[in-house]
């Protein structure tokens, strides 16, 4: 009787770790369901719409943000350089390349729940279209490093993981025939601090 009263809780204990794990890897992973890749950039077009899935709706819900409608604009997520390696606030990278046609677009550097990174300066962590500086075939260059660079530079700051969230606002992007063939900026690792 006690062995099988032992089981049973054990049985349970797996299924609902199991279960909780489960929607916990769900939750937290940038790619999965209802996502797409584009480089290093990941981006779910369907949130804030009738047609999310519900993993998508659940990590809104968890996270309590204002979703972007499909016509309002698409944010992009990048935790991995172009290299591969997960992105690190002690580091020093370098986006490159064109962005695709929108209205406007921010840049942001963030935490692990995709929080402006505090940089405790005050400078914010962040960037938009309407203050970079552009090359002479309208792609962008900026560096991201925790010390001052030349032409644009995203402050990041502390230790540890990091994100660059890109938002474009009122762009064809975000229909899905504007996914088709579009490029957006490298992220190349240029050294990191010992």
């Amino acid at each position: 009787m006690l062995k099988r009263a032992v089981l049973t809780l054990i049985a349970l204990a797996i299924a609902i770790g199991g279960g909780a794990a489960s929607v916990w890897y769900a939750l937290h992973i940038q790619k999965g369901a209802g996502a797409i890749t584009i480089g290093t950039w990941t981006a779910f077009p369907d949130i804030g719409t009738p047609e999310a899935d519900p993993y998508t709706n659940a990590r809104v819900a968890r996270e309590g943000v204002l979703a972007l409608g499909r016509a309002e604009g698409l944010a992009f997520v990048a935790e991995h350089d172009s290299g591969g390696k997960p992105l690190a606030r002690e580091c020093v990278y370098r986006l490159e390349g064109q962005l695709p046609i929108a209205r406007f677009w921010t840049l942001y550097a963030a935490d692990q729940s995709l929080d402006v990174i505090a940089t405790g300066k005050s400078r914010p962590a962040a960037l938009q279209s309407h203050q970079v500086l552009r090359e002479a075939d309208n792609s962008v260059r900026i560096m991201a490093s925790s010390r001052p660079a030349p032409g644009n530079w995203l402050l990041t700051a502390g230790s540890g993981p990091m994100y660059f969230v890109l938002t474009f606002y009122d762009t064809p992007i975000a229909s899905s025939t504007g996914l088709s063939g579009m490029e957006l900026p490298r992220i190349v690792r240029s050294g990191c601090d010992a």
